[in-house]
């Protein structure tokens, strides 16, 4: 274990992406910091594998805002070049429904309305103005929401917090975002597209409110990324980063339990297999649910936040296809015909719709390497309900089917024919890989105006040195969202 005399000790819980980033910070806090992961890997859902000749990225494929990455290496005052390579991609999405209308969306704005124009005669205007109000929501709550504690009283009291609540009326934050989707862009196929990134966070677009019209910002109006070597290589990066400022990392070793004082409000370390390691500050990138559930049996758990709604999950086939797809992109969006009874099956039913969204995401569009030559491997994903018992076996084959005959259906193949090797990712093997609870991706839904002040804070006021990290807390799941739950929760060391 990382130990210097005179020096803080502290351990981190997990090597998921806010699990690194908060070791960095801490190192740089002048912490000897010690990593503990239970897997033989680090990186959480942002790790990678080969199946036969393929490479595939695990989890999550979808880069926006990699400043926040860059920014970690900046701190330690290293180029961020020297560790991490990505480009800025010109396309966004490609999206097929079923009638046979395609976009191909460019990531500018101009070209996208553009485009969207020509398509389904909508005003460039309309499209322009929306992006316009997703930028304005980021700018008046981007801060307040994102990048500091909505659980201290302090960050409230000021101009710029003050300003932004009372602006918050007309952000259509007492609106659902299909609502608002369908006053700004009315056309029913645009309202499906941007009703799409309420599942960036795991959420319902006819529940989760219009202020998640915030989103879009991020993939239009900065960009959307790629690493060149996968997205698997944001982890690689920040580990040797980590490692080169002197983070220890322990892999294999799954941590039994938080220490604290007798009077039960400090930390004093932690016990794995049976030993005692001593800590002064303690940072859980643990599914908030199994840290109170596993590490701290001996103090009462905040049962209102563990028992809210949880996200969605999902259901991912990872096949190597020996064959390329000129239509398709690095992003592929295949819309169901019934987006509201899609969400409606997840989240009320529990279940799988016989129709579902279907996402494909191509990293060997790019990373030719990710594939044999004139092949592409393919990273299938639909949106499925947190594991709650279901039948999964017969929910994915039944799933799998589904999938086969709409990509068939829309690209006027034979998919099943040209699937090499295959994977299989469910709510099950999530959770067992990840420990997230119920194998929802993003901890908790947003499908509730009050959402985000009913999540987990980063910090626990009543225990000194105890903080939490990653897509369980504060201020939610994908890889900005945990960087900045770093950011946040080492601000207070």
């Amino acid at each position: 274990m990382n130990s210097t005399t005179n020096t803080k000790n502290a351990i981190v819980i997990g090597s998921g992406i806010a699990g690194i980033a908060s070791a960095i910070r801490l190192q740089l806090k002048g912490y000897a910091v010690t990593v503990f992961e239970k897997n033989s890997y680090p990186g959480g859902k942002l790790s990678a594998f080969k199946s036969g000749e393929y490479r595939f990225d695990a989890g999550p494929s979808l880069f926006t805002m990699p400043h926040f990455v860059d920014e970690l290496f900046e701190l330690a005052g290293k180029n961020p070049r020297d560790y991490f390579q990505y480009i800025k991609h010109d396309k966004s999405c490609h999206y097929f429904w079923d009638d046979g209308t395609k976009l191909e969306a460019d990531s500018d704005v101009k070209k996208l309305s553009k485009k969207i124009n020509e398509i389904f005669q909508v005003s460039p205007s309309i499209i322009e103005k929306k992006l316009k109000k997703a930028a304005h929501i980021n700018s008046v709550i981007g801060d307040l929401f994102l990048e500091q504690s909505l659980h201290q009283v302090k960050n409230f009291l000021n101009l710029k917090t003050v300003k932004a609540i009372l602006k918050m009326g007309g952000l259509d934050i007492h609106k659902s975002l299909h609502q608002a989707n369908q006053d700004d862009v009315k056309h029913p196929k645009l309202v499906q597209l941007f009703d799409r990134y309420a599942t960036y966070n795991g959420s319902n677009p006819y529940k989760t409110p219009g202020i998640m019209g915030i989103i879009p910002h991020y993939e239009h109006n900065i960009g959307t990324f790629f690493p060149t070597e996968g997205m698997n290589s944001i982890t690689t990066s920040l580990v040797k980063l980590a490692k080169d400022l002197g983070v220890d990392f322990i892999y294999n070793k799954q941590v039994d339990e938080i220490v604290l004082d007798e009077s039960q409000k400090q930390v004093k370390g932690i016990i794995i297999e049976g030993n005692f390691l001593q800590a002064n500050l303690i940072v859980s990138n643990m599914d908030v649910y199994f840290t109170y559930k596993r590490l701290l049996p001996k103090i009462k758990s905040p049962q209102r936040t563990l028992s809210q709604e949880r996200s969605s999950s999902a259901i991912i086939f990872y096949w190597g296809i020996k064959n390329e797809f000129p239509e398709l992109d690095l992003h592929n969006i295949f819309f169901s015909k019934n987006y509201k009874e899609e969400f409606e099956t997840i989240f009320d039913n529990k279940s799988m719709h016989s129709d579902p969204t279907v996402y494909i995401n191509i990293s060997s569009k790019i990373a030719k390497s990710d594939a044999p030559k004139n092949s592409e491997n393919w990273f299938v994903m639909v949106n499925a309900p947190a594991n709650e018992g279901q039948d999964w076996d017969t929910l994915i084959n039944e799933t799998r089917k589904n999938i086969i005959s709409k990509i068939n259906y829309v690209l006027k193949t034979n998919i099943e024919d040209l699937i090499e090797t295959e994977e299989i990712l469910d709510p099950r093997s999530i959770e067992g890989k990840t420990l997230s609870y119920q194998g929802s991706l993003y901890g908790t839904s947003s499908n509730s105006k009050f959402a985000a002040f009913l999540r987990h804070p980063n910090f626990k006021k009543n225990i000194k040195g105890l903080h939490f990290v990653g897509g369980s807390v504060h201020p939610g799941g994908g890889i900005p969202l945990c960087l900045l739950s770093a950011k946040i929760a080492t601000s207070y060391a």
